[in-house]
């Protein structure tokens, strides 16, 4: 069964991986560890509101196309 965290994270890859960015370079844009950025791809870490518009904001993407 997949968790809502899980689609969160398949949807951040999705935008990461069509803009072209590795997860580090997203990382850098987005101010964080890039393990955070690996915990909430791989559906493991519930990301704040502050980090989700951040990842947004990095793909060029309004928040509510994360969900």
């Amino acid at each position: 069964m997949t968790t809502k965290y899980q689609k969160l994270g398949e949807r951040v890859k999705e935008l990461r991986k069509d803009r072209g960015l590795s997860q580090e370079q997203l990382a850098e844009m987005v101010k964080c560890d890039v393990r955070t950025i690996v915990a909430i791809e791989g559906g493991k870490r519930n990301p704040t509101l502050d980090t989700m518009n951040k990842i947004a904001k990095a793909v060029n993407a309004d928040i509510k196309d994360l969900f």
